[in-house]
């Protein structure tokens, strides 16, 4: 199968990445169902590349029922290592303005509907995810945001939230109140389940709008007057990240699951290391 060791999850508004070549389509199966869209995999810059577009493409995948697992094991098992996710987000900060960029840093989960593990039927493991983005993939990022002319605020902490209704105004001055930067619906699972494919993954957030501690209502008429500024920056980061990314990692995030398996090897059966293999083969294969 075609190989690639970056990939990019586009989101709202962003379903294709022009200036690819040597492009073709992957339609995966996965054990855990099929991924949001066909993978379109090529070079950017001369640089391997797959790119999946979260929602489907034309926007037909609410964010809660987005194939998480089946998209970060589909990207896995092409090869890639690193994953830069692109995801609209609202903000809790007068300083994170409509059109600026957030690279966050953390995240906190409101989501209730998502299944945000591979795990279960009986292997079980434990990631830590005390820091959910990779690092050294964000400021790569951060470097790239700059480097487009993009306002670009460095960290803060994304509020997760289920959806697909926005945020009710009660809801949005308790996030506030907690201090969080901005609020979106889809870096969760993701972040979650790349930790435990040892994928690195961080996210490029869009601002769109305040949320609704400060609007009137938050709408889609908001949202999409500041969208059309954001992807074009996105897409411009991407190109200028996909040539820094380091080829050789040093972050933990390869290694995230050498001591997070519990169930130990002998008693796993063969179906459920045949099903696990992709993720922790390299630690049960003696």
């Amino acid at each position: 199968m075609p190989q690639a060791k970056i990939g990019v999850i586009g989101g709202t508004g962003l379903y294709q990445i022009e200036g690819m070549t040597d492009i073709q389509e992957l339609n995966i199966d996965t054990p855990f169902g099929k991924p949001s869209d066909s993978i379109v995999l090529g070079k950017l810059n001369g640089v391997g590349m797959a790119f999946l577009p979260r929602h489907g493409r034309g926007h037909r995948i609410i964010a809660s029922d987005v194939p998480s697992r089946a998209n970060i094991y589909a990207l896995k098992s092409i090869g890639v290592e690193q994953i830069i996710g692109i995801n609209t987000c609202g903000s809790f900060k007068d300083a994170v303005k409509p059109g600026h960029l957030v690279i966050p840093d953390q995240v906190i989960d409101r989501t209730q509907k998502r299944i945000s593990t591979f795990f279960g039927d009986g292997v079980v493991a434990h990631v830590s995810m005390a820091d959910p983005f990779c690092r050294d993939l964000s400021q790569v990022l951060q470097a790239a945001g700059r480097e487009a002319g993009a306002v670009v605020h460095d960290k803060g902490t994304y509020i997760a939230m289920e959806g697909a209704a926005f945020s009710t105004r009660a809801e949005s001055l308790l996030y506030k109140s907690w201090g969080a930067d901005v609020i979106g619906m889809t870096i969760l699972p993701e972040a979650k389940l790349a930790r435990e494919a040892e994928i690195c993954y961080a996210s490029i957030c869009c601002v769109t709008d305040y949320d609704c501690w400060k609007e009137e209502n938050v709408s889609m008429d908001i949202i999409l007057g500041f969208m059309k500024q954001n992807v074009a920056f996105a897409k411009q980061i991407i190109k200028l990240a996909v040539g820094k990314v380091p080829l050789q990692r040093k972050c933990e995030c390869a290694s995230a699951l050498k001591t997070a398996i519990v169930t130990t090897p002998a008693s796993m059966t063969l179906e459920q290391k045949k099903k696990f293999n992709l993720l922790i083969g390299k630690y049960i294969e003696k």
